[in-house]
């Protein structure tokens, strides 16, 4: 039997009971890890838990508190002996459009979800990993954090910030053999649209059929990606496979931030040919 490309580690996924996180988790244990998935969803982590028994497991956790942050972490090491990849990837986003509609609480709450509970993740992540001689961290950033017009205004500066902690903190950890990435997904069929607009369950179920049905009219590779997309690029990093790679930011978007529609649908008109006229 070939071992698994994670065989042997202990990876820690926030947010793991759908969506990307939920793939990634699945993904990781059929790769050989020993999973604990942290998340708010108690009735989906504990049939996650029963799924997975022995490999995987649940606790419950929300990211906005650095205590269950720090009792989750504590949890993979008490179950599972230790932590070498820790994927933040817990979030949703905000409902500010428009500059003149930021409201503080609603800014403050974003920024504790989407960028200061990766940054305390890692703070405590870290002594566990150097017990083990090093590891991988990953980040879910967005491609709101490289253009306008992606997301509303407080998810994408949070999500900016994810780059910059993630780049900043590659470069302090890489003496203790600690790795970290981010990866930008684009437009993935998740509930992340529904639940950040405060839908029933059923509606945002609704919302993710749209998007999978309808997403790849956005960009270049003609379909909606799908969770599974990011965690074929969150294995690459939590893997042996990219033991040379830090800092980086890997973007997972069917082409969407590539540049105008004009440059890859030949059906778009092209605003510069009034200017400059046909070749």
């Amino acid at each position: 039997m070939v071992a698994g490309r994670l065989e042997g580690k202990v990876a820690v996924v926030t947010g793991g009971c759908s969506g990307i996180g939920l793939a990634s988790a699945e993904l990781f244990v059929a790769e050989g890890a020993q999973v604990m998935v942290a998340d708010i969803q108690e009735e989906k982590g504990r049939a996650l838990e029963a799924k997975h028994d022995g490999r995987l497991g649940y606790t419950g956790c929300d990211v906005t508190r650095e205590g269950d942050i720090v009792a989750a972490l504590a949890e993979a090491k008490s179950r599972f002996g230790g932590l070498d990849v820790l994927f933040n990837n817990a979030g949703v986003s905000d409902r500010m459009q428009t500059v003149d509609e930021i409201d503080v609480e609603q800014w403050d709450w974003i920024f504790a979800l989407v960028a200061r509970a990766p940054a305390l993740a890692m703070k405590h992540a870290q002594p566990l990993m150097a017990e083990r001689g090093g590891g991988s961290i990953i980040n879910t950033a967005s491609v709101a954090a490289l253009g306008a017009g992606y997301a509303p205004l407080g998810y994408s500066a949070a999500k900016a910030a994810v780059l910059q902690l993630t780049r900043s903190a590659a470069a302090k950890l890489a003496a203790q053999g600690i790795r970290v990435n981010a990866i930008s997904p684009g437009l993935i069929a998740t509930s992340i649209f529904g639940a950040s607009l405060g839908l029933s369950p059923e509606i945002a179920d609704q919302i993710t059929a749209a998007v999978a049905t309808h997403g790849g009219k956005a960009q270049p590779i003609g379909r909606a990606g799908q969770p599974e997309d990011v965690a074929e690029a969150a294995l690459y990093f939590a893997s042996d496979a990219s033991r040379f790679v830090t800092g980086a930011n890997l973007v997972v978007d069917g082409g969407l931030t590539l540049g105008p529609r004009h440059g890859w649908d030949p059906d778009a008109p092209d605003p510069l040919a009034a200017i400059f006229g046909k070749p």
